[in-house]
Formats: C-alpha cells, sequence, structure tokens
C-alpha cells in the first residue's frame, strides 16, 4: 500500500515537473514528510536527490528540441549553486515551519504575478540588458537558498524570474528551468548530505524512477499547450499549493496544531513493512 502510494505521487510529482518546470519538489517534500512520516532533514535531503535527477533527464528531452537556453540557465544556476550550498549547510539551524511560511508567501506572490495579464511576447532577440543580468543572478542565488534549505527546486520562482526577467517565451522558461533546478538541486543535495543529513536510498531510487517517468509524460504533453494555458496552470497550482502549506503551518508557529483538514496520517506509520527504512515517527504539530 506504500509503496503503491508513493510511486503513484512520485509519478504525479514528475509529472508536474516535465509539464510545468517546476512544482514536483513541492510535491515530493510533503509526500516524504505528511504522507511516509519521513523526518524533515531527511526528507529535505532525499527530495533534492529525486529532483535533481529528475529535472536534468526533463532538461535533456527539452534540450533536444532546442528549448532551453544555456547562458541564462547557466547564469541562473551558477548563483543558484553558490546559494544552494549555502543553504544546505543553514538548513538544521532555522526552524522548518517558519521557512515553509516564508515559502508559501513567495509561492502567492509569483502566482499573482503570473496571473498579471500582460502583452505576447515575441523570441527575445536581444542579449539581456546588464542590470537585469545582476537582477537574474540575485535572484538565483536567493532560489539556491531556499533550495538548500526546504529541499525545493525553486522552479516556481525560477520560471516566472525567467520569464520577466530574462525575457524568455513560457515553453523556454520552463526548458531552461529544468537546469536550473538540476544544477540547485545536486548542490543543495551536497551540502546537505555532507552535513549529514540521513538519505534513504533504496526509496530516492524507487521515487527517482517514477518522477523521472512522470517527467517525460510531462514534457511530451507540453509541447500540446499553448504557452498562455501553461502559464495559467503553473500560477493556479502554485497558488493553491502556496495556501495550503501556509494554511497548515502558520498555526504551528503559535504552537498550536495544524488544522485538521490539512493533516495526513503517515502509512507507514501504519504499515511499516511498505518501504524499508522509513520507520522514523511523523514530524510532530
Amino acid at each position: 500500500m506504500a509503496f503503491l502510494l508513493s510511486a503513484c505521487l512520485s509519478l504525479m510529482a514528475g509529472l508536474t515537473l516535465g509539464l510545468l518546470g517546476g512544482g514536483g519538489s513541492l510535491l515530493t517534500v510533503p509526500i516524504l514528510v505528511y504522507v511516509l512520516g519521513m523526518e524533515p532533514r531527511g526528507a529535505i535531503a532525499t527530495s533534492l536527490f529525486v529532483v535533481g535527477v529528475t529535472s536534468l533527464t526533463g532538461m535533456l528531452l527539452h534540450a533536444r528540441a532546442r528549448r532551453v537556453q544555456w547562458r541564462e540557465g547557466l547564469l541562473f544556476g551558477a548563483a543558484g549553486m553558490a546559494g544552494a550550498a549555502l543553504g544546505g549547510r543553514l538548513g538544521k539551524a532555522v526552524p522548518s515551519q517558519l521557512l515553509l511560511v516564508a515559502f508559501a508567501g513567495l509561492m502567492l506572490a509569483m502566482a499573482f504575478a503570473m496571473l498579471r495579464p500582460r502583452q505576447a511576447q515575441a523570441e527575445p532577440p536581444a542579449p539581456l540588458p546588464k542590470h537585469k543580468g545582476v537582477a537574474v543572478l540575485c535572484h538565483g542565488a536567493g532560489v539556491g537558498l531556499l533550495t538548500g534549505l526546504v529541499g525545493a527546486g525553486g522552479g516556481f520562482l525560477v520560471v516566472p524570474a525567467l520569464a520577466l526577467l530574462g525575457g524568455l517565451s513560457m515553453p523556454k522558461a520552463v526548458a531552461t528551468s529544468l537546469l536550473v533546478i538540476s544544477l540547485n538541486s545536486t548542490a543543495g543535495f551536497l551540502s546537505a548530505f555532507l552535513a549529514g543529513a540521513p538519505v534513504d536510498w533504496r526509496l530516492a531510487a524507487g521515487m527517482s524512477l517514477a518522477t523521472v517517468g512522470g517527467s517525460w509524460l510531462g514534457t511530451s504533453l507540453s509541447r500540446k499547450l499553448s504557452p498562455e494555458a501553461l502559464r495559467r496552470s503553473f500560477a493556479f497550482f502554485t497558488g493553491a499549493l502556496g495556501l495550503f502549506i501556509l494554511v497548515r503551518e502558520l498555526p504551528t508557529l503559535h504552537g498550536l496544531p495544524a488544522p485538521a483538514a490539512t493533516r495526513t496520517a503517515p502509512v507507514i506509520a501504519r504499515d511499516p513493512s511498505g518501504i524499508h527504512g522509513l520507520t522514523s515517527p511523523p514530524r510532530g504539530d
């Protein structure tokens, strides 16, 4: 039961990552913590491994279609890797609830920004302006820091930044974001792992296989959707998940239990034999 549920949810995470260029990592951590009952530090490290593998394979598929913009992606990713390495070291010193509340607020703000109507944009021919290049670097470092701290690849921030600051069309922003996510996740994972975060390798491998399959499917489907539909879908998804996390985590900052409607009973707690190695208790509210 536990294996089947985690496989289905991991497939969904990969589908989201391949289709929208983000969100997969935002599903991976809740799957590990809220559904499988894994302790947060191990969940973050495992999520970074899974998302790094998945985003890399998805990026390669987009690269074959020549949608990946290497210059913008490497610029953003280089800054992000530095931030992710720092975040991986700092993660254990910051309360996870506080990070998740701030994380949710950023998600909601970005969702509103993406839903604002904007004029149709042609393919950007000009080099990135100098002032926007600096903004991309700063944004990349900030996204990388979040990646290392909370185990999310940051695609929900990378995609709009590449679209709004980098001037990329939505399909190219989605494709390029996978390059950035793979770089950030790799740096964050190595930093967290070297800092002593536990990793369940069997689970990480199994989830990676499921998310890679979902990512391939999502990448294929993304070719059949209009850029505007893709953009709006991404915004609604980001806003809904941000609202859930905010409602789930905000009361815990004041020592109150999370609302009952947002709680999930860990499957592993009821079926320890479902997946080897996941026997740690769920996070207390």
